[in-house]
Formats: structure tokens, sequence, C-alpha cells
């Protein structure tokens, strides 16, 4: 009988038993719920490299969300940068919009911070405000120096579990980030010359499922990865720190993770039924929700409704069960009756019927 087990196991291919994931740090999370699919080291702090400018995304757009479209002038603070840039010129007038492109698809350390001297006035101001947003999202283990990722003088920090945080939070927020983070190519035209943008991060050619990616890489850091991705209607997000194999990896992992689990629909707001014995009054819910799992784990879900307090319009709330612990709560509200106000003519008819009898 073992050695049966022993062929079974040899017979299958390694990749269907476990993951392949060469990461010094990853994760992989659903985008709509939160949901943790799986981890490896994903509170280490790590040096991110041009992953940093995801996060130079978001604060340029909390802060100048409303200027887009306006003309930004390159200044001196582009004289400083070398590795990948988008090679601007001093004086150059381009709009926020272009740069954003910039930054994302070439990762132009340039664009970074003609970026962040245009939306806060200088960089330092900047920094600032992009370890501001960062604590108040969550990122709990995290730490901007720059924004651009450059590691030689200065240093960014963070951790794939902080960096899944970003990246579903600016996902959720901002559709603009998928818009540019998930395009492929971008032409434009600056006062002075023409621009014709490939995104670098090659995943984006190669796996028809992805909807944003980012890459970043310096010898310090080594090469990290952070994409997003969906499949019949599941949403996932992955980021891989320190990994020389990050494409290939992340592509194996999207196929195990979508092959693996499914997008329930768990409550549905438009057609969901509670006994008149547990709840006798009139009730709706203003919620759907949805969560990813496995076929074991559906059939294991548990839904139990709990009675509220009467004296509110809220009846109770629906618990949604896995294993033991409540993943969802969703109210339940007391439906009022609404009462139809007679119109003009009504009242004149009801009136003259009155005074007669």
């Amino acid at each position: 009988m073992k050695k049966i087990v022993l062929l079974l196991i040899l017979l299958i291919p390694l990749n269907v038993l476990a993951l392949n994931d060469n990461s010094k740090g990853s994760i992989v999370m659903d985008i709509d719920s939160g949901r943790i699919l799986y981890q490896k080291n994903s509170n280490s702090r790590m040096l991110i490299a041009s992953i940093t400018k995801i996060m130079t995304f978001l604060t340029s757009l909390e802060l100048a969300s409303d200027k887009l479209d306006s003309k930004v002038i390159v200044g001196d603070e582009v004289l400083k940068m070398y590795g990948t840039n988008m090679y601007l010129t001093l004086k150059e007038e381009l709009t926020l919009r272009d740069l954003l492109y910039g930054l994302m698809l070439r990762s132009g350390n340039d664009a970074s911070v003609v970026i962040a001297t245009y939306t806060a006035n200088n960089i330092s101001n900047f920094v600032y405000f992009m370890n501001e947003i960062a604590t108040n999202i969550g990122m709990q283990n995290t730490l901007f120096k720059n924004p651009h990722g450059l590691d030689e003088e200065t240093k960014n920090y963070s951790t794939a579990y902080d960096l899944a945080i970003l990246t579903r939070y600016l996902y959720l927020k901002y559709p603009l980030y998928k818009e540019i983070a998930g395009s492929k190519y971008y032409n434009f035209k600056s006062n002075l010359k023409s621009y014709s943008l490939t995104n670098r991060s090659q995943i984006i050619f190669e796996y028809k499922n992805i909807t944003t990616a980012k890459t970043g890489y310096t010898p310090s850091a080594g090469k990290s990865l952070i994409t997003t991705a969906t499949k019949d209607n599941l949403n996932l997000l992955i980021v891989t720190l320190d990994n020389s194999n990050h494409y290939e990896d992340q592509k194996n992992m999207y196929e195990y993770f979508f092959k693996n689990y499914k997008n329930y629909l768990l409550i549905d707001k438009d057609n969901f039924k509670i006994s008149n014995q547990i709840i006798p009054e009139k009730y709706y819910l203003k919620n759907s929700f949805s969560y990813p799992l496995t076929v074991n784990e559906y059939k294991n879900i548990e839904k139990k409704v709990i009675v509220g307090n009467k004296q509110t319009n809220i009846l109770g709330t629906i618990q949604i069960i896995l294993n033991d612990k409540i993943i969802h709560e969703e109210p339940i509200y007391k439906k009022e009756e609404k009462v139809l106000k007679e119109n003009f003519f009504a009242k004149i008819k009801k009136f003259f019927k009155n005074l007669f009898s």
C-alpha cells in the first residue's frame, strides 16, 4: 500500500502539491474581501526598490487628484536622477497624468521627483505625506525616505503584507490606478518632444488575466513584483519580494488560486429569506456578500440569524461562519411601511362624501 501511495505522489506534478514561490516575502490576497489566501514571511521588512512608486502614485492622487490635466514644468529636481528614467528635459511641460504614466509604465525616477515637487512643493514634504498616508491606511511596518526607491543614499522599507494593503486600497479607491498600471502602451507629446511608453512589467504581455503590474529592482532589494489579476469574478493581488523568478512564480500562483478558489455569493440582498418565526416583521438587507472559498470550505459555511434589539431599526444580523470563525456580519434592517399621501382630487372626493353623508 505504501508503494502505491509513493507512486501516486511521484506521478503528480510538484506545482499541484505545493506552490512554487522563490520569494523572500510574498502574499496572495483577495481584493474584494481582503482575505489572505497565502503568505510567506509577509511581515518581514525588506527594501522595495521601484515598488515605492505605487505609494508615490497614491500620494499624488491624495494630494492632487483634481489636477491631473494641469501643466507641470520640469525643474532642477531631475538633474540628480539616474537609473530608469523618462529622460525629462529641464523646463519641459507636460501634464500630471502624463507623468503618472511615465511613473508606472517606464518606472521613471525623474517622473517621481517631478510629481513630488509639483504636488507637495518639495520632495521632503512629499515623503512626509507618503508616510502619513501609509500609517492611515494600516501599513504598520513601512518607512519611506524617497519617492523613487533608489537605495544607495536613502532606503525605503516595507513588507509584503503592507504592500498588499497599499495596492488593495489604491485599486478600490482610484479606478485611475487600474487604467494606468494596466496599460501596455501610452503615447503623448510634451512641448518639446514625443513619448512612446511601453510597460516594463513583462508579465502584463504574457498573462492574459493581469489587470495591473509594477516591478521593482535594485541590486540590494532584488527583483520584486506586485500585480493584480481577474478571472471568473475573482479579483486577486500578488506581492513577491526579492524573487529572481517573479514572473513565472506569479503566473503559476495565479493559476493555482484561480483553479482552487471561487468567489461565492453567500448573501444575496435581493433574494434572502428568513423564517417569520425568527423575524416576523418585514425586513431588508443593504448589501450582498461574496467571499473566495475552496469547494470544501463552501460546504462548511454556516449561516446564522441573530435577533437584535427590536426597539431599533436593526432587527438582527446574519452571521457567515467558516470553521467556527465569523467571517462576516450583515445587519438586517426593519422595512418601514410607506404611507401613501392622498392627492388633491382624492381629498376633494373624500370631503364631499363626508359632507353629504
